[in-house]
């Protein structure tokens, strides 16, 4: 008894709460990647990933909280049970589920994460509380609460461990047993550190720091959590839809998140002080900055909006460390900040894509933001120029009107340059500092937010939706707009996902579908590669214009995941499909799915063109994915592969995909003669048998592949690190 009253233990504790934060962080990466080659690549995927995390998080903290009535021994008993039944789950395998019907993935999704992992996460996630009331049991503990900074360290390290070490080094199910025999490490620390504290009295050591609790701070609890766990959701949504469509930009959002809860709830509060003194202004410049530079794939718009929520999480989550209870309330208070987590996930995955068709989540959380982030020291600047109440209202109504117009004036100028002049970056900065004057008042400052968020893009945007010129589904956000030539685009985020001429030259192919494209080379001369009314499949409808390549005879098959995609073309919005192939079959659903349901060589041409934006689908790359295509291939059919891309080299990819499968490649970069709509393109042609690429090599200077690079890519590895083009993300 003497030896553990004068040995509180801290290294074990922290151990054991970094140890389950970092096996908690690690398996979300581990199973959203298992679960890529049924669900695609769409940044909602990831978002509802998020939401059962945090719902069982939620859940985790709960329990945690409801056992808290029990003797530490016996919450030590109920808790190392728990464990031990959630271990009977391992190792982790996908839940097989039938694929969802149409219009159901919002409900799909998270019920296949949940039964994938849904049992060892809701053990583990309730460890943060648990050990922490554990650890603050003892007489000579002292402050617990800069444990869970530990915890979420740990978490921030497993985010960073998956796809630096994790998805590199190991397949998926080299990774699952791995989880597993951390899991079972960590189970043992839980253990040592319930049997540390064997003979501490809990109800002494705490009930006597209870306190009263009014609801205006419980509602901070679940507000100032909620607000930054929406920020990270709609960021993510944010960055991928409007700026560029990286899958590693997915972890960067949560990971700054996890590192907010560490600076702010450390026991040193410099840095914690630092977050709170700069958020105002980084609300303001970033805010402004984020929306002024979307939609135009401009990378100072990514750091800006990156930027906004780490400080922004960092000041809000300083505050709700201020607003702590003792440690008798531990348990209570963690159950507000993950119940304020789990809301903040249902305003972003759930709520926010039925209501809104573009992503306006994102400058509400950010107002909500200025709402709540403390002023500090800013509210003072008005003093420096008056001390009087009237003046002071004055100048702050005056300041608004001004800003907002300048703002306006100057998006209006701007907006329709492609590069922006050092004169007009300097005038937005002058603005947007000179916005921190009405951080004089809570109600200004607001108020000056909103200003800058509709002057700066905000108006467009709004005009835009109340036109019902986009639309918003599962799988992305699409607008349609009319060139001043009359050219008609879609558009998916930031990429153009095609374009139709008007007048007599509707039915002419544009963007990435040119006539001298890969793709375009191939289906014009199908007839002489192979032979007379093909079968033609393609993987991605967009807005068709591949079908206007269809030759009299030939049987012509889309497959499409996003139903919404399909309505442009069915309304009318674009014609290509109704006056070029209107009895084209267009299955909706997963591609590799489908396919496997056809019978074997269903197609002697083979398109896939299923690239969304800039992201990635892994799993239309692997091994798996290239066995079913070639079982749909008929004998001496050819099988093309868009592979453009700024960010990776997927040539040496299809390469070591081509080598392994034995097939024979070749591959045509396309530089149209430069016009607004038509686009250069990388075609990849592959076939079992050479015949098919002699013919197509007449058509345009068709070159070999490179050398191939790394392993081969399969569902149950892959990692686009080695492949990256580090350069342009400059």
């Amino acid at each position: 008894m003497t030896e553990v009253a004068g040995n509180p233990r801290r290294w074990l504790f922290t151990l054991a709460i970094f140890a389950g934060s970092f096996l908690l962080f690690l398996v979300q990466p581990m199973v959203a990647r298992m679960a890529l080659p049924r669900l695609g690549g769409a940044p909602n995927v990831w978002n509802s990933a998020m939401l059962v995390y945090q719902a069982l998080l939620l859940a985790g903290y709960a329990y945690a909280h409801a056992i808290g009535r029990f003797t530490l021994r016996r919450q030590g008993i109920i808790h190392l049970a728990v464990l031990a039944l959630a271990g009977l789950t391992l190792p982790l395998a996908l839940a097989p589920l039938s694929p969802p019907q149409t219009g159901w993935e919002v409900v799909w999704v998270p019920w296949l994460f949940l039964l994938t992992v849904g049992p060892a996460f809701f053990a583990v996630s309730a460890q943060a509380p648990l050990i922490q009331r554990w650890f603050a049991a003892h007489p000579h503990a002292g402050n617990p609460y800069p444990l869970y900074a530990a915890s979420n360290l740990g978490s921030f390290a497993g985010l960073l461990a998956y796809p630096l070490l994790a998805e590199p080094l190991l397949p998926l199910g080299a990774q699952s047993w791995s989880w597993t025999l951390g899991y079972v490490a960590m189970l043992g620390l839980v253990a040592w550190a319930v049997f540390s504290r064997r003979d501490v009295a809990f109800e002494e050591a705490t009930e006597k720091d209870a306190e009263a609790i009014g609801w205006q701070r419980k509602a901070l609890w679940l507000l100032l959590p909620a607000v930054p766990s929406g920020l990270m959701l709609s960021t993510t949504t944010f960055l991928t839809t409007d700026i560029m469509a990286i899958p590693l930009l997915w972890v960067i959002p949560l990971g700054l998140y996890l590192l907010s809860y560490t600076i702010a709830f450390a026991a040193h509060r410099g840095p914690a002080q630092l977050f709170l003194f700069l958020a105002p202004l980084v609300l303001l410049v970033d805010g402004g900055l984020a929306i002024f530079a979307a939609g135009r794939a401009d990378l100072l718009a990514a750091a800006a909006s990156v930027m906004l929520l780490f400080v922004v999480a960092t000041a809000l989550h300083a505050r709700l460390y201020d607003l702590r209870p003792g440690p008798a309330r531990l348990s209570q208070f963690y159950l507000f900040m993950a119940a304020g987590g789990a809301l903040g996930g249902v305003f972003t995955a759930i709520v926010a894509p039925v209501l809104f068709d573009w992503t306006w989540e994102h400058p509400l959380l950010i107002l909500a933001s200025a709402a709540l982030i403390p002023l500090g020291a800013w509210r003072g600047l008005v003093r420096l120029i008056t001390k009087n109440p009237q003046t002071t209202r004055v100048v702050l109504i005056v300041g608004l009107f001004l800003i907002f117009n300048a703002a306006l004036l100057l998006y209006t100028r701007v907006q329709a340059e492609t590069a922006l002049t050092w004169a007009d970056w300097a005038g937005l900065l002058v603005i947007l500092f000179l916005a921190m004057l009405l951080a004089a008042r809570r109600l200004s400052f607001v108020l000056a937010c909103a200003a800058l968020l509709l002057s700066l893009g905000g108006l467009t945007n709004l005009r835009a939706s109340m036109e019902g010129e986009r639309e918003r589904s599962y799988f992305g956000i699409y607008s349609i707009t009319q060139r001043g030539d009359g050219d008609k685009v879609l558009m998916h985020g930031t990429t153009i996902h095609g374009i139709q001429r008007s007048g007599a030259d509707s039915r002419e192919p544009t963007a990435y579908y040119g006539r001298s494209s890969g793709v375009g080379l191939a289906l014009a001369n199908a007839q002489s590669i192979v032979g007379p009314d093909a079968r033609v499949g393609a993987v991605g409808l967009g807005v068709g214009t591949l079908a206007c390549y269809r030759q009299p005879g030939q049987r012509w098959t889309f497959f499409e995941i996003d139903p919404t995609v399909l309505h442009f073309s069915q309304a009318g919005e674009f014609t290509f499909l109704q006056q070029c192939a209107p009895e084209a079959r267009v299955l909706i659903g997963d591609a590799r799915l489908r396919m496997e349901d056809l019978p074997p060589a269903s197609f002697a041409i083979l398109v896939i063109d299923a690239f969304s934006s800039d992201a990635i689908p892994l799993h239309l790359l692997t091994v798996e994915a290239m066995a079913i295509y070639e079982r749909a291939l008929a004998p001496g059919g050819l099988l093309l592969l868009h592979t453009s891309n700024r960010y990776v080299r997927l040539e040496p990819v299809v390469a070591r995909l081509a080598e392994v499968r034995g097939l024979n490649a070749m591959v045509w970069q396309d530089e149209p003669v430069r016009r607004n709509d038509l686009y250069s393109s990388t075609w990849i042609a592959l076939s079992p048998s050479r015949a098919p690429l002699d013919a197509l090599s007449t058509t345009a200077d068709w070159r070999l592949l490179v050398a191939p690079e790394g392993p081969v890519w399969t569902d149950d590895y892959a990692s686009v690190l080695p492949y990256l083009v580090w350069e342009n993300f400059l």
